[in-house]
């Protein structure tokens, strides 16, 4: 079977754990109070099998990558990172792909959960 020219998505994922609060919301809201979530980041990187490798990128590579980036996020209040004043799930997925696209070139897509929520935000890119 020949794959070469194929395009391919793979995809990896992270946990981390953080805390926020949304100063905006009106007194007595619950999501102004200070409260943490557990979080999961994907992150899918598109391209064609590389020359020698035989993919498109070791899932190892990715994993470290990845982990990088949740790593400035875990266990951290998200309202006090530069960028995150308003932490929505928007704007951790936005935060996360700025950091992740100079490390992966081929970045698609980054999605940030909270599985206990079920909920998540998809950034196509």
């Amino acid at each position: 079977m020949k794959v070469e020219g194929q395009v391919f998505e793979i995809t990896k994922a992270v946990n981390f754990e953080a805390a926020h609060y949304m100063s905006g919301k009106p007194e007595g809201h619950p999501y102004r109070n200070m409260h943490g979530h557990s979080f999961r980041l994907e992150a899918t990187v598109a391209g064609t099998v590389q020359p020698g490798a035989e993919w498109v990128q070791d899932f190892s590579d990715l994993a470290a990558i990845l982990t990088e980036t949740a790593n400035k996020l875990d266990h951290r209040l998200l309202n006090e990172v530069d960028g995150l004043s308003v932490p929505t799930l928007e704007r951790i997925a936005l935060w996360a792909a700025n950091d992740l696209k100079p490390r992966l070139p081929g970045l698609k897509r980054v999605v940030l959960a909270r599985p206990s929520l079920d909920e998540r935000c998809v950034l196509v890119i």
